[in-house]
């Protein structure tokens, strides 16, 4: 049975992502995807990119994300301080070939009759949020696939759309797999799996089983104090390292 790894803003968090990858594989994942944000807060942008880079090599999906396209472009004067600071330090971090990858990446990717996207579906480049409902119907709307995988927000959400125009949204328990039906449109945001930001620092992946129209997701514990240990001596923000505790 196919068991897809959705992973999405691992935000070059080294700790977060090792321990996804092992708790996704000890759960069956067969393939994965992967919603973009590889890199920008964290303290290892190349080993993150690398791995994804070695992932998609072997058939995974991956996406870009508005920090990936940043550390591509470089910082901009209108940035604000501690923006420019990250992307120029994180930039610095990559070589060619790591930043010719996330270059490459496609702002979204349809497979069957799911679309994998960083931010939404109805403007995959400007980077809009999907804050709520209307947000989320909107992107719902963009698409004929019933099944919508983003990212960008860094908190757990679902959502739904029937086929009578009504829509429906709700924060999802950790492990209690959910039932995906066919006749509505689903719209998943797994939350981060770098820097959660609802409270709980445990990272985030949601795993999807196309075949039996499910989704579970998992809350994963990871060493953050070793992520934020990182951050503090790499000369990065103190709040970058800070709110890896909290999860906000």
């Amino acid at each position: 049975m196919t068991k897809i790894a959705v992973v999405t803003d691992l935000h070059a968090n080294r700790e977060a992502v090792e321990a996804v990858f092992a708790h996704a594989r000890a759960q069956g994942a067969t393939e994965w995807a992967f919603l973009g944000d590889f890199v920008g807060y964290g303290a290892d942008p190349a080993w993150v990119v690398d791995q994804v880079r070695e992932m998609v090599d072997a058939g995974a999906v991956a996406v870009c994300g508005n920090h990936d396209e940043a550390a591509v472009i470089g910082s901009t004067p209108q940035m604000r301080p501690e923006a420019r600071m990250v992307i120029d330090w994180t930039r610095a971090q990559l070589d060619p070939g790591q930043l010719d990858f996330l270059a490459a990446l496609p702002f979204q990717v349809q497979r069957d009759d799911v679309l994998y996207v960083h931010a939404n579906a109805f403007a995959p480049s400007q980077w809009e949020y999907v804050q709520g409902r209307a947000d989320a119907v909107r992107s719902i709307h963009a698409t004929s696939c019933h099944y919508t995988f983003c990212g960008h927000v860094h908190e757990p959400r679902l959502y739904h759309l029937g086929a009578t125009g009504k829509a429906g949204d709700f924060s999802p328990t950790p492990e209690v797999a959910i039932p995906l039906p066919g006749y509505r449109q689903w719209l998943v945001i797994p939350g981060s799996a770098g820097q959660p930001r609802d409270g709980n620092p445990a990272a985030c992946y949601a795993m999807f089983e196309p075949d039996a129209q499910r989704i579970t997701y998992h809350r994963v514990p990871y060493d953050h104090e070793s992520a934020a240990a990182k951050i503090r001596a790499a000369g990065l923000p103190e709040r970058l390292a800070a709110r890896l505790a909290e999860g906000v």
